[in-house]
């Protein structure tokens, strides 16, 4: 079947506008008449078309990677076709952020999705076999991006009717141990005193789950932007970026008064994955949260932090600071903090300090796990003695 020409944009259930590939390279997205809400915060409602050579970055954002992008691919090519706007058009109606997509001429698209237990995930004796059998249920509906296995879901919590939804991860051979190393990375942020979301190890290591930050408690949908939509970026261009242009980002976007926040919190993550060396904090795990673009916009939750020089030894920063790509030493960082973030020397201090507590505290945590869980020696001596090296750099 020929791939999808043309599609319907939809905010929740009500439409925004068109969106169509014209030719070979130009895609086109047009509002409604009459609408007032914007499909990005870099997208004004407008009369004229909005024309790129590639599919637009906010509709980028959540095109799956890695073997999630290859299993749908796999799911729909003889029935769509597997270009951008199909794969697009699987995964639009179960997207993170307020975006949805249909068929031309449908209504809003309905994902009824199967409400699994978040304690069978976490307690299930085989992740290989379950992890496969929910790509095999959710893979075609997880509008979420990143090159780790990954699908979206709904699931109960402590035997209670009220759901939530969740992205469940997994690994590869080329990154084992990966959700364990997640977890304990995210355990020092969140012993920091950094905003995480809600997240889980299972019981064999096999999985890391995090709750959606994307959506309110009553269930509704939050805008949500990454660094790569926010700076008109495609997907493809997320380690082609600086993290003082990130930081004129926050400044550009974040509503004033949440602004002072959303500082110490990118100048925390930057030192964690200084200290915890994350060479993965790339454009697209920096974002943004609003409910709608005439709204108060407010940094993310932290998420997507892990020790990649764990598997990679020389593995180094994935954006450019101060014009280099290398662990910075305190007095760089300290000048980034100063000159771009309007950080005072206490402040940065206090956050040195406190982040460095944090991760020595949780590196404590490593042991125990090591051993009731052999199989993490290996990840978890090497992620020790990183940051140890890497508190001490400070």
């Amino acid at each position: 079947m020929s791939d999808i020409k043309s599609l319907k944009a939809w905010i929740e259930n009500a439409s925004t506008g068109s969106l169509a590939l014209e030719g070979r390279r130009n895609y086109v997205f047009d509002y409604d008449r009459g609408v007032e809400e914007a499909v990005s915060l870099t997208m004004p409602v407008r009369l004229a078309s909005w024309v790129t050579p590639e599919l637009h970055p906010i509709f980028q954002m959540n095109l799956p990677e890695g073997s999630l992008l290859e299993a749908v691919r796999r799911a729909i090519a003889k029935i769509l076709g597997d270009d951008d706007l199909s794969v697009l058009h699987a995964t639009g109606g179960n997207q993170i952020g307020r975006n949805r997509f249909s068929s031309s001429g449908e209504g809003p698209p309905t994902v009824n999705l199967e409400e699994e237990s978040l304690e069978s995930i976490l307690t299930y004796p085989d992740t290989k076999e379950l992890f496969h059998e929910l790509v095999n249920r959710y893979a075609i509906r997880s509008g979420v991006s990143g090159v780790q296995p990954k699908v979206l879901l709904d699931a109960t919590e402590g035997g209670t009717l009220s759901s939530s939804g969740y992205i469940v991860k997994a690994w590869g051979a080329d990154y084992p141990q990966l959700a364990a190393n997640e977890y304990f990375c995210m355990t020092a942020a969140k012993a920091a005193g950094l905003t995480v979301p809600e997240f889980h190890l299972a019981d064999n290591g096999g999985l890391f789950i995090m709750k959606r930050f994307d959506r309110t408690e009553d269930g509704n949908s939050l805008g949500f932007e990454d660094m790569c939509s926010l700076q008109a970026l495609g997907t493809a261009q997320k380690y082609r970026g600086t993290y003082e242009r990130v930081a004129k980002s926050l400044k550009d976007f974040v509503t004033g008064e949440n602004l002072p926040v959303a500082r110490r919190q990118f100048f925390s993550t930057l030192v964690l994955s200084s200290m915890v060396r994350n060479g993965d904090a790339h454009l697209k795990n920096f974002g943004v949260l609003y409910p709608s673009t005439q709204g108060k916009v407010k940094m993310a939750p932290v998420y997507d932090v892990v020790t990649t020089t764990a598997y990679i030894k020389s593995d180094v920063p994935a954006l450019t600071l101060d014009g280099t790509k290398k662990w910075w030493p305190r007095k760089t960082i300290e000048r980034f903090a100063i000159n771009h973030l309007s950080m005072s020397k206490r402040d940065i201090d206090e956050t040195i300090e406190r982040l460095a507590d944090a991760v020595m505290e949780t590196r404590q945590l490593i042991p125990g796990y090591i051993s009731d869980h052999p199989e993490f020696r290996g990840v978890g001596e090497n992620m020790m003695l990183i940051w140890m090296e890497g508190v001490d750099a400070f």
